[in-house]
Protein backbone atom coordinates (compact mmCIF):
# COMPACT_ATOMS: atom_id res chain seq x y z
CA UNK A 1 0.00 0.00 0.00
CA UNK A 2 2.95 2.29 -0.67
CA UNK A 3 1.93 5.96 -1.30
CA UNK A 4 -1.74 5.08 -1.17
CA UNK A 5 -1.58 2.19 -3.64
CA UNK A 6 -3.79 1.57 -6.63
CA UNK A 7 -6.72 3.67 -5.34
CA UNK A 8 -4.59 6.82 -5.10
CA UNK A 9 -3.19 6.31 -8.60
CA UNK A 10 -6.68 5.74 -9.95
CA UNK A 11 -8.05 8.89 -8.30
CA UNK A 12 -5.13 10.96 -9.60
CA UNK A 13 -5.66 9.57 -13.10
CA UNK A 14 -9.39 10.43 -12.98
CA UNK A 15 -9.18 13.92 -11.50
CA UNK A 16 -5.72 15.29 -12.46
CA UNK A 17 -6.00 15.12 -16.23
CA UNK A 18 -4.33 18.24 -17.63
CA UNK A 19 -0.71 17.79 -16.49
CA UNK A 20 0.70 19.93 -19.33
CA UNK A 21 -0.74 23.18 -17.94
CA UNK A 22 1.20 25.76 -15.93
CA UNK A 23 2.81 24.04 -12.91
CA UNK A 24 1.20 26.48 -10.48
CA UNK A 25 -2.22 25.64 -11.91
CA UNK A 26 -1.38 21.93 -11.65
CA UNK A 27 -0.31 22.44 -8.04
CA UNK A 28 -3.58 24.18 -7.25
CA UNK A 29 -5.49 21.34 -8.93
CA UNK A 30 -3.65 18.71 -6.83
CA UNK A 31 -4.27 20.68 -3.64
CA UNK A 32 -8.00 21.12 -4.26
CA UNK A 33 -8.30 17.46 -5.26
CA UNK A 34 -6.64 16.30 -2.03
CA UNK A 35 -8.87 18.63 0.00
CA UNK A 36 -12.09 17.31 -1.58
CA UNK A 37 -11.00 13.71 -0.94
CA UNK A 38 -10.27 14.68 2.68
CA UNK A 39 -13.67 16.33 3.15
CA UNK A 40 -15.53 13.31 1.77
CA UNK A 41 -13.57 10.56 3.56
CA UNK A 42 -13.55 12.34 6.94
CA UNK A 43 -17.27 13.08 6.75
CA UNK A 44 -17.86 9.39 6.11
CA UNK A 45 -15.76 8.46 9.16
CA UNK A 46 -17.56 11.06 11.29
CA UNK A 47 -21.00 9.67 10.41
CA UNK A 48 -19.91 6.07 11.06
CA UNK A 49 -18.26 6.81 14.43
CA UNK A 50 -20.94 9.21 15.67
CA UNK A 51 -23.60 6.61 14.94
CA UNK A 52 -21.65 3.81 16.66
CA UNK A 53 -20.65 6.04 19.62
CA UNK A 54 -24.23 7.22 20.17
CA UNK A 55 -25.74 3.72 19.93
CA UNK A 56 -23.21 2.20 22.32
CA UNK A 57 -22.90 5.25 24.63
CA UNK A 58 -19.13 5.67 24.18
CA UNK A 59 -17.65 9.15 24.72
CA UNK A 60 -14.26 8.02 23.42
CA UNK A 61 -15.77 6.94 20.08
CA UNK A 62 -17.77 10.18 19.89
CA UNK A 63 -14.55 12.11 20.65
CA UNK A 64 -12.86 10.25 17.80
CA UNK A 65 -15.85 11.11 15.56
CA UNK A 66 -15.54 14.82 16.43
CA UNK A 67 -11.84 14.57 15.61
CA UNK A 68 -12.78 13.31 12.13
CA UNK A 69 -15.31 16.13 11.75
CA UNK A 70 -12.53 18.62 12.56
CA UNK A 71 -10.39 16.90 9.91
CA UNK A 72 -13.20 17.41 7.40
CA UNK A 73 -13.44 21.07 8.38
CA UNK A 74 -9.67 21.32 8.08
CA UNK A 75 -9.84 19.95 4.54
CA UNK A 76 -12.50 22.55 3.71
CA UNK A 77 -10.24 25.35 4.94
CA UNK A 78 -7.33 23.83 2.97
CA UNK A 79 -9.52 23.77 -0.14
CA UNK A 80 -10.26 27.49 0.24
CA UNK A 81 -6.56 28.11 0.96
CA UNK A 82 -5.41 26.41 -2.25
CA UNK A 83 -8.05 28.31 -4.21
CA UNK A 84 -6.91 31.68 -2.83
CA UNK A 85 -3.22 30.73 -3.15
CA UNK A 86 -3.75 30.13 -6.86
CA UNK A 87 -4.80 33.74 -7.50
CA UNK A 88 -2.29 35.62 -9.70
CA UNK A 89 -0.27 38.58 -8.46
CA UNK A 90 -1.95 42.00 -8.47
CA UNK A 91 -1.06 45.59 -7.63
CA UNK A 92 -1.74 45.03 -3.92
CA UNK A 93 0.06 41.68 -3.75
CA UNK A 94 2.94 41.82 -6.28
CA UNK A 95 4.41 38.54 -4.99
CA UNK A 96 1.19 36.59 -5.47
CA UNK A 97 -1.11 34.93 -2.94
CA UNK A 98 0.71 31.61 -2.41
CA UNK A 99 1.17 32.22 1.33
CA UNK A 100 -2.61 31.90 1.73
CA UNK A 101 -1.93 28.15 1.87
CA UNK A 102 0.03 28.67 5.09
CA UNK A 103 -2.70 30.88 6.55
CA UNK A 104 -5.23 28.14 5.76
CA UNK A 105 -2.99 25.63 7.53
CA UNK A 106 -2.81 27.93 10.57
CA UNK A 107 -6.62 28.22 10.73
CA UNK A 108 -6.88 24.43 10.47
CA UNK A 109 -4.43 24.07 13.36
CA UNK A 110 -6.43 26.36 15.65
CA UNK A 111 -9.68 24.54 14.79
CA UNK A 112 -8.05 21.24 15.79
CA UNK A 113 -6.68 22.82 19.00
CA UNK A 114 -10.11 24.17 20.00
CA UNK A 115 -11.81 20.81 19.41
CA UNK A 116 -9.08 19.05 21.39
CA UNK A 117 -9.79 21.23 24.45
CA UNK A 118 -13.54 20.75 24.06
CA UNK A 119 -13.23 16.97 23.94
CA UNK A 120 -10.87 17.03 26.90
CA UNK A 121 -13.51 18.87 28.93
CA UNK A 122 -16.24 16.36 27.98
CA UNK A 123 -13.94 13.41 28.77
CA UNK A 124 -13.08 14.78 32.24
CA UNK A 125 -16.79 15.11 32.94
CA UNK A 126 -17.19 11.47 31.88
CA UNK A 127 -14.41 10.41 34.27
CA UNK A 128 -16.09 12.25 37.18
CA UNK A 129 -19.52 10.83 36.31
CA UNK A 130 -18.88 7.62 34.36
CA UNK A 131 -21.61 6.03 32.25
CA UNK A 132 -21.54 2.43 31.15
CA UNK A 133 -20.39 1.92 27.56
CA UNK A 134 -21.87 -1.07 25.75
CA UNK A 135 -19.54 -3.65 24.22
CA UNK A 136 -20.18 -4.51 20.57
CA UNK A 137 -18.38 -6.44 17.87
CA UNK A 138 -19.93 -3.96 15.40
CA UNK A 139 -18.15 -1.06 17.12
CA UNK A 140 -14.83 -2.90 16.96
CA UNK A 141 -15.27 -3.67 13.25
CA UNK A 142 -16.17 -0.03 12.51
CA UNK A 143 -13.08 1.19 14.35
CA UNK A 144 -10.84 -1.24 12.45
CA UNK A 145 -12.31 0.00 9.16
CA UNK A 146 -11.69 3.56 10.34
CA UNK A 147 -8.02 2.77 11.08
CA UNK A 148 -7.63 1.29 7.59
CA UNK A 149 -9.15 4.41 5.96
CA UNK A 150 -6.95 6.69 8.06
CA UNK A 151 -3.90 4.64 7.04
CA UNK A 152 -4.81 5.16 3.40
CA UNK A 153 -5.35 8.89 4.06
CA UNK A 154 -1.88 9.16 5.60
CA UNK A 155 -0.25 7.64 2.50
CA UNK A 156 -2.50 9.62 0.14
CA UNK A 157 -1.76 13.01 1.73
CA UNK A 158 1.95 12.20 1.95
CA UNK A 159 2.14 11.34 -1.75
CA UNK A 160 0.27 14.48 -2.87
CA UNK A 161 2.19 16.61 -0.37
CA UNK A 162 5.54 15.40 -1.70
CA UNK A 163 4.37 15.74 -5.30
CA UNK A 164 3.53 19.45 -4.94
CA UNK A 165 5.86 20.22 -1.99
CA UNK A 166 2.99 21.29 0.29
CA UNK A 167 3.69 21.84 4.00
CA UNK A 168 -0.06 21.90 4.66
CA UNK A 169 -0.73 18.48 3.08
CA UNK A 170 2.36 16.90 4.66
CA UNK A 171 1.14 18.20 8.05
CA UNK A 172 -2.30 16.74 7.29
CA UNK A 173 -0.69 13.37 6.55
CA UNK A 174 0.95 13.44 9.99
CA UNK A 175 -2.43 14.33 11.52
CA UNK A 176 -3.96 11.29 9.79
CA UNK A 177 -1.20 9.10 11.20
CA UNK A 178 -1.95 10.46 14.69
CA UNK A 179 -5.64 9.65 14.15
CA UNK A 180 -4.72 6.00 13.63
CA UNK A 181 -3.12 5.98 17.08
CA UNK A 182 -6.11 7.80 18.60
CA UNK A 183 -8.56 5.25 17.17
CA UNK A 184 -6.33 2.40 18.35
CA UNK A 185 -6.45 3.86 21.88
CA UNK A 186 -10.27 3.92 21.71
CA UNK A 187 -10.34 0.34 20.42
CA UNK A 188 -8.02 -0.80 23.21
CA UNK A 189 -10.23 0.86 25.82
CA UNK A 190 -13.30 -1.03 24.60
CA UNK A 191 -11.51 -4.38 24.76
CA UNK A 192 -9.84 -3.70 28.16
CA UNK A 193 -13.13 -2.48 29.64
CA UNK A 194 -14.82 -5.66 28.41
CA UNK A 195 -12.12 -7.94 29.86
CA UNK A 196 -11.57 -6.17 33.20
CA UNK A 197 -14.90 -4.48 33.87
CA UNK A 198 -13.12 -1.20 34.63
CA UNK A 199 -14.67 1.68 32.62
CA UNK A 200 -11.83 3.33 30.69
CA UNK A 201 -14.08 5.26 28.30
CA UNK A 202 -13.58 8.72 29.82
CA UNK A 203 -9.85 8.17 30.34
CA UNK A 204 -9.33 7.07 26.74
CA UNK A 205 -11.43 9.99 25.53
CA UNK A 206 -9.06 12.27 27.46
CA UNK A 207 -6.02 10.58 25.86
CA UNK A 208 -7.54 11.14 22.41
CA UNK A 209 -8.15 14.80 23.31
CA UNK A 210 -4.50 15.20 24.42
CA UNK A 211 -3.30 13.63 21.15
CA UNK A 212 -5.46 16.12 19.24
CA UNK A 213 -4.03 19.05 21.24
CA UNK A 214 -0.41 17.92 20.75
CA UNK A 215 -1.02 17.43 17.03
CA UNK A 216 -2.54 20.93 16.76
CA UNK A 217 0.41 22.57 18.55
CA UNK A 218 2.87 20.86 16.18
CA UNK A 219 0.81 21.93 13.17
CA UNK A 220 0.78 25.54 14.44
CA UNK A 221 4.59 25.50 14.66
CA UNK A 222 4.90 24.06 11.14
CA UNK A 223 2.64 26.70 9.59
CA UNK A 224 3.92 29.74 11.52
CA UNK A 225 7.58 29.22 10.48
CA UNK A 226 7.12 29.91 6.73
CA UNK A 227 4.84 32.85 7.53
CA UNK A 228 7.52 34.43 9.74
CA UNK A 229 10.14 33.64 7.11
CA UNK A 230 12.44 30.69 7.73
CA UNK A 231 15.85 30.11 6.18
CA UNK A 232 16.13 28.35 2.81
CA UNK A 233 17.27 24.74 2.87
CA UNK A 234 20.98 23.94 2.67
CA UNK A 235 20.28 21.93 -0.49
CA UNK A 236 18.75 24.96 -2.22
CA UNK A 237 21.57 27.29 -1.14
CA UNK A 238 24.24 24.80 -2.27
CA UNK A 239 22.53 24.32 -5.65
CA UNK A 240 22.38 28.12 -6.19
CA UNK A 241 26.07 28.51 -5.33
CA UNK A 242 27.09 25.60 -7.55
CA UNK A 243 25.11 26.82 -10.57
CA UNK A 244 26.29 30.45 -10.38
CA UNK A 245 29.94 29.45 -9.96
CA UNK A 246 29.66 27.21 -13.04
CA UNK A 247 29.48 30.31 -15.29
CA UNK A 248 32.76 31.55 -16.81
CA UNK A 249 33.65 34.99 -15.53
CA UNK A 250 32.20 34.56 -12.02
CA UNK A 251 35.03 34.64 -9.46
CA UNK A 252 32.91 34.28 -6.33
CA UNK A 253 29.61 35.21 -4.72
CA UNK A 254 28.23 36.31 -1.37
CA UNK A 255 25.30 37.99 0.39
CA UNK A 256 22.78 35.50 -0.95
CA UNK A 257 19.26 36.31 0.25
CA UNK A 258 16.31 34.02 -0.54
CA UNK A 259 12.64 34.81 0.10
CA UNK A 260 9.79 32.45 -0.65
CA UNK A 261 6.12 33.28 -1.02
CA UNK A 262 4.66 29.80 -1.06
CA UNK A 263 6.11 26.57 -2.39
CA UNK A 264 8.38 27.02 -5.45
CA UNK A 265 7.70 30.79 -5.45
CA UNK A 266 11.20 32.15 -4.83
CA UNK A 267 12.77 35.61 -5.04
CA UNK A 268 16.50 35.96 -4.44
CA UNK A 269 19.37 38.43 -4.62
CA UNK A 270 23.11 37.83 -4.58
CA UNK A 271 26.40 39.66 -5.08
CA UNK A 272 28.60 38.13 -7.79
CA UNK A 273 32.30 38.95 -8.01
CA UNK A 274 33.71 39.57 -11.50
CA UNK A 275 37.13 40.64 -12.70
CA UNK A 276 37.40 44.45 -12.52
CA UNK A 277 39.55 44.49 -15.63
CA UNK A 278 36.86 42.76 -17.69
CA UNK A 279 34.69 44.82 -20.05
CA UNK A 280 31.53 45.87 -18.18
CA UNK A 281 29.34 44.83 -21.13
CA UNK A 282 30.74 41.29 -20.95
CA UNK A 283 30.10 41.12 -17.20
CA UNK A 284 26.58 42.47 -17.67
CA UNK A 285 25.87 39.85 -20.35
CA UNK A 286 27.01 37.05 -18.01
CA UNK A 287 24.73 38.36 -15.24
CA UNK A 288 21.77 38.61 -17.63
CA UNK A 289 22.26 34.99 -18.70
CA UNK A 290 22.42 33.78 -15.08
CA UNK A 291 19.23 35.62 -14.09
CA UNK A 292 17.39 34.32 -17.17
CA UNK A 293 18.55 30.72 -16.58
CA UNK A 294 17.50 30.75 -12.91
CA UNK A 295 14.00 31.91 -13.79
CA UNK A 296 13.73 29.22 -16.46
CA UNK A 297 15.36 26.28 -14.63
CA UNK A 298 14.50 26.98 -10.96
CA UNK A 299 11.60 29.45 -11.17
CA UNK A 300 13.70 31.78 -9.00
CA UNK A 301 13.41 35.51 -9.68
CA UNK A 302 17.08 36.32 -9.16
CA UNK A 303 18.60 39.82 -8.99
CA UNK A 304 22.41 40.02 -9.13
CA UNK A 305 24.62 42.85 -7.94
CA UNK A 306 28.02 43.01 -9.65
CA UNK A 307 31.08 43.36 -7.42
CA UNK A 308 34.24 44.12 -9.47
CA UNK A 309 37.36 42.57 -7.94
CA UNK A 310 40.85 43.84 -8.74
CA UNK A 311 42.96 40.84 -9.74
CA UNK A 312 46.10 42.41 -11.27
CA UNK A 313 47.29 44.53 -8.30
CA UNK A 314 50.02 42.49 -6.63
CA UNK A 315 50.18 44.71 -3.52
CA UNK A 316 46.39 44.44 -2.92
CA UNK A 317 46.38 40.68 -3.55
CA UNK A 318 49.24 40.15 -1.10
CA UNK A 319 47.42 42.13 1.62
CA UNK A 320 44.17 40.27 0.91
CA UNK A 321 45.99 36.97 1.42
CA UNK A 322 47.31 38.15 4.80
CA UNK A 323 43.84 39.29 5.91
CA UNK A 324 42.45 35.92 4.81
CA UNK A 325 45.01 34.20 7.03
CA UNK A 326 44.00 36.40 9.99
CA UNK A 327 40.33 35.56 9.57
CA UNK A 328 40.93 31.83 9.00
CA UNK A 329 43.06 31.71 12.15
CA UNK A 330 40.09 32.99 14.19
CA UNK A 331 37.66 30.41 12.76
CA UNK A 332 37.06 28.35 9.63
CA UNK A 333 33.37 29.34 9.88
CA UNK A 334 34.02 32.92 8.74
CA UNK A 335 35.27 34.36 5.44
CA UNK A 336 35.92 37.71 3.73
CA UNK A 337 34.61 39.25 0.53
CA UNK A 338 34.33 42.64 -1.24
CA UNK A 339 37.98 43.28 -0.39
CA UNK A 340 39.43 46.53 -1.68
CA UNK A 341 42.10 49.03 -0.62
CA UNK A 342 42.20 52.81 -0.95
CA UNK A 343 45.91 53.46 -0.84
CA UNK A 344 47.00 56.77 0.73
CA UNK A 345 50.13 58.64 1.84
CA UNK A 346 49.52 58.91 5.60
CA UNK A 347 47.11 55.97 5.87
CA UNK A 348 45.29 53.37 3.73
CA UNK A 349 41.70 52.19 4.17
CA UNK A 350 41.31 48.39 4.08
CA UNK A 351 37.63 47.84 3.24
CA UNK A 352 35.95 44.42 3.29
CA UNK A 353 33.05 42.36 4.66
CA UNK A 354 33.23 39.33 6.94
CA UNK A 355 30.58 36.64 6.63
CA UNK A 356 29.82 34.95 9.96
CA UNK A 357 27.05 32.60 11.17
CA UNK A 358 24.31 33.96 13.44
CA UNK A 359 25.48 31.78 16.34
CA UNK A 360 29.16 32.75 16.08
CA UNK A 361 30.92 32.74 19.44
CA UNK A 362 32.12 36.35 19.04
CA UNK A 363 29.84 39.38 18.80
CA UNK A 364 30.12 41.60 15.72
CA UNK A 365 31.91 44.24 17.78
CA UNK A 366 34.41 41.75 19.23
CA UNK A 367 35.14 40.22 15.81
CA UNK A 368 35.76 43.62 14.18
CA UNK A 369 38.00 44.68 17.07
CA UNK A 370 40.15 41.52 16.89
CA UNK A 371 40.58 41.59 13.10
CA UNK A 372 41.30 45.36 13.05
CA UNK A 373 43.99 44.93 15.71
CA UNK A 374 45.65 42.11 13.74
CA UNK A 375 45.64 44.21 10.53
CA UNK A 376 47.14 47.23 12.30
CA UNK A 377 50.01 45.01 13.42
CA UNK A 378 50.86 44.40 9.73
CA UNK A 379 51.20 48.16 9.22
CA UNK A 380 50.15 50.91 11.64
CA UNK A 381 48.96 53.07 8.73
CA UNK A 382 46.28 50.50 7.80
CA UNK A 383 42.78 51.58 8.83
CA UNK A 384 40.18 48.78 8.75
CA UNK A 385 36.63 49.44 7.55
CA UNK A 386 34.80 46.18 8.25
CA UNK A 387 31.16 45.17 7.89
CA UNK A 388 29.78 41.90 9.32
CA UNK A 389 27.36 39.89 7.18
CA UNK A 390 25.41 36.99 8.65
CA UNK A 391 24.72 33.88 6.58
Amino acid sequence: MKDGGILTKLLIKLFIKNKDEDKFATRERYGKFASVVGIASNLLLFIIKLTVGTIFNSISIIADAINNLSDSGSSLVTLVGFKLAGKPADSQHPYGHARMEYIAGLIVSFIILFLGFQMGKVSIEKIIQPQEALFSITAIIMLLISMFIKGWQFLFYRKIGKTIDSITLLATSIDSRNDILATFVVLASIIITRLTGFNLDGYMGLIVALLIIISAINLIKDTINPLIGNAPSKELVDSIYKKILSYDGIIGLHDLIVHHYGAAQYFASVHCEVCAEQDIMISHDIIDNIERDFLKDYNINLVIHIDPVVTDDEKTNELKSKVNDIVNKISDKISIHDFRVVWGITHSNIIFDITAPFDFHLSDYELIKIVSKEISEIDKTYNSVIKIDHE
